[in-house]
């Protein structure tokens, strides 16, 4: 065969093989390698940051890649489900930016055939009610809050305290069904450990942060000077930590308060404090679990046609303190968060 002739065999394979990988890239094939979405609205923050890196651990284990995308915002979201589709993935992971952006995210997943797995908060539809047919994957917030009072009643047997002169001070937001549920959980945990029922108070916040629960704080305390011990619940960190502002600012020390916050991360500035508060630590939830066995659900789901179930309640959460929080930090891969 001539050299000429070898040369043009050899440019039409090329040619070929580009052409093949272009409509590859475009449409996907059924020889690559799986590819499944992993969305989230603050990829920023660091709880995110290792939700997607326990979804690339269990890409590496079940050997599909993860496309990872951040959804800011409800355009973003849309548009992230367009580019998935055309990079030829069977389904998505997402922790939404607003739930009421469900019946949309839906209605385009199901015109591309993608399959869905929501994390951490669910969808809503448009009558504002939950999208139970979507499976789930969020913290189980009765048994985290259960866990709370629990802790609570824990340390202050540890301390010995007067029961009688010890109340319990509940920021609730209940019109927000996460936190009731955090809140009644943590309560009946005290109730059933023998915390006597008239001296728990419950005080609404009108926001889940710190100024909103430190205004709900102390208008407690004005109703209640004769409470000489303090435990405080609460539906988050901030909330809790506000609590904690409000008895700070009435005299009270790290030595007749107690606040357990749920989230952790909200509470490592606090715990990072040469001196310590009366916020005595938080129950740190499991980033690392949501994010592997989400996507490792909707593998089996596009491969293996197994269905997830439509709630799937994560209950792995750690209590950190000051003695502990950096430790157990490291080991969900949310140590770059504590300041060296």
């Amino acid at each position: 065969m001539g050299t000429i002739k070898k040369g043009l065999i050899a440019a039409a394979l090329l040619t070929s093989a580009l052409v093949s990988t272009s409509a590859n890239a475009l449409f996907g094939s059924s020889n690559d390698e799986l590819k499944l979405g992993y969305l989230v609205k603050q990829p920023e923050e660091a709880w995110f940051q290792t939700e997607w890196a326990f979804a690339d651990k269990a890409g590496a284990k079940y050997h599909f890649e993860t496309l990872k995308m951040a959804v800011p915002d409800g355009e973003k979201t849309l548009n992230a489900i367009d580019t998935l589709a055309a990079s030829g993935a069977k389904g998505f992971v997402i922790c939404t930016p607003d739930p009421k952006l469900g019946p949309a995210i839906m209605a385009k997943a199901k015109s591309y055939g993608l399959k869905v797995i929501t994390v951490d908060d669910q969808f809503i539809n448009a009558k504002g009610k939950p999208m139970t047919d979507v499976p789930l994957i969020m913290m189980a917030a009765s048994e985290i809050g259960y866990r709370q009072g629990q802790e609570l009643y824990k340390e202050m047997l540890h301390r010995k305290w007067d029961v009688n002169t010890t109340a319990v001070m509940a920021i609730t937001a209940d019109e927000l069904d996460t936190a009731r549920r955090r809140v009644d959980g943590s309560i009946k945990a005290l109730k059933e450990a023998g915390f006597p029922v008239e001296r728990i108070y419950r005080v609404p916040t009108k926001s889940n942060d710190i100024p909103g629960a430190f205004d709900a704080g102390n208008s407690m305390l004005v109703q209640h000077p004769e409470v000489k011990q303090w435990l405080i619940v609460g539906m988050n960190d901030n909330t809790v930590l506000g609590g904690v502002r409000a008895t700070e600012g009435q005299g009270f020390t790290k030595d007749n308060v107690i606040g357990i916050g749920i989230n952790g991360v909200g509470a490592i500035n606090e715990l990072s404090k040469s001196k310590a508060t009366g916020f005595y630590g938080s129950l740190l939830p499991s980033p690392d679990v949501h994010g592997f066995k989400s996507i490792e659900m909707l593998y089996h789901w596009v491969k293996d046609g197994v269905e997830p179930p439509k709630m799937t309640q994560v209950k792995d959460v750690v209590l950190i303190t000051r003695d502990n929080f950096r430790a157990e930090l490291d080991k969900k891969g949310l140590g770059n968060l504590v300041k060296k």
